[in-house]
């Protein structure tokens, strides 16, 4: 059984601040550049929280 670990590294999640759209847009292209299909590439832009913008607004 895994014991539950916590260290000084946790960071809450009050403590996070939103990357900046140019940082988010590198991110996105380099996700793009290795996901194995379009489906792989939402599902992992989703899961690192950069994923496409609504522009309509």
């Amino acid at each position: 059984m895994a014991a539950d670990v916590t260290t000084d590294n946790d960071i809450a999640d009050e403590d996070l601040e939103p990357v900046a759209e140019q940082t988010a847009r590198q991110a996105q292209r380099v996700v793009a550049a290795y996901a194995e299909d379009a489906d792989e590439c939402r599902m992992l832009l989703s899961m690192l929280g950069i994923g496409p913008t609504d522009k309509s607004n």
